[in-house]
């Protein structure tokens, strides 16, 4: 069990870690995207390989931001102060990541773009929504065909553990896959020339629950280790199910990454 505890914690922890490549010509004409946010650990750590593998590390900008709606604001508001001047009026973000499914139609694994996302974190009678820019949906769509779904994204402030809720907020704002950081990033840079885009890839089905994760999220966006292993070990089967699908969640990421930028 020991052994099995730290597994968990190293698979789905999401220690703060931050790495600035520099934008480079070269980087311009074979990637659609000059400009990748991407929650830290695991999922940085993902993107990072991809980006390896394609050789196209030095023309990607990578970021790594923290979890959830308000980290994620905050996070993008001291990017602007400090990187904006220096970023050209054609360039591309891309938000990537984990997600989870709201539809029996994405399983573990699956690829999605959002077309948009819509902001479930409150309790608004009508629902805010961000779209992502044509342009780049329909480059990286050319980029990734045929193994990318194109859905309506929907982020909530914590992690949709019941598959119950999930067919709930399906229902409710007619999204198809779920996030903690989809809207905040569009609103955040809504007011920049900047083209933006968000490639998710689904880690949990809609059918089967998963570990409550909430008391192991911080308030600055990170996951608490110890209360991540205790949650987890008292679910062990949902546990389970959660980590074989981040595993296969983050080698597509991986090579979607791989794929987008250049890879062959």
């Amino acid at each position: 069990m020991r052994t099995v505890r730290f597994f968990m914690v190293d698979v789905l922890s999401r220690n703060c870690i931050l790495r600035v490549k520099t934008l480079t010509q070269a980087g311009t004409a074979t990637c659609p995207v000059s400009i990748i946010f991407v929650p830290q650990g695991a999922e940085f750590k993902a993107v990072r390989r991809g980006l390896r593998r394609s050789g196209r590390q030095d023309a990607v900008a990578l970021y790594a931001i923290p979890m959830g709606p308000q980290p994620v604001r905050q996070f993008v508001r001291q990017w602007l102060q400090t990187e904006i001047k220096t970023l050209a009026h054609s360039s591309s973000v891309l938000l990537v990541g984990l997600c989870g499914s709201l539809t029996v139609g994405l399983s573990a694994g699956d690829r999605v773009l959002y077309r948009s996302c819509t902001d479930g974190s409150g309790s608004q009678s009508v629902p805010a929504l961000e779209s992502c820019d044509l342009s780049l949906l329909e480059a990286l769509q050319d980029r990734l065909n045929p193994s990318v779904a194109v859905v309506a994204g929907l982020m909530c402030d914590r992690v949709v553990h019941l598959a119950a809720e999930k067919r709930s907020l399906a229902q409710r704002y007619g999204a198809e896959a779920v996030d903690m950081e989809g809207y905040a990033f569009l609103q955040a840079l809504q007011s920049t020339d900047l083209a933006l885009g968000i490639l998710r890839v689904v880690s949990d089905d809609a059918q089967h629950d998963v570990p409550d994760l909430a008391a192991a999220m911080t308030e600055t966006g990170e996951l608490n280790s110890l209360a991540l292993a205790r949650a987890m070990v008292r679910q062990p089967r949902r546990a389970l199910r959660l980590i074989r699908g981040s595993l296969v969640g983050l080698k597509q990421l991986e090579t979607a990454i791989a794929q987008l930028c250049g890879e062959g």
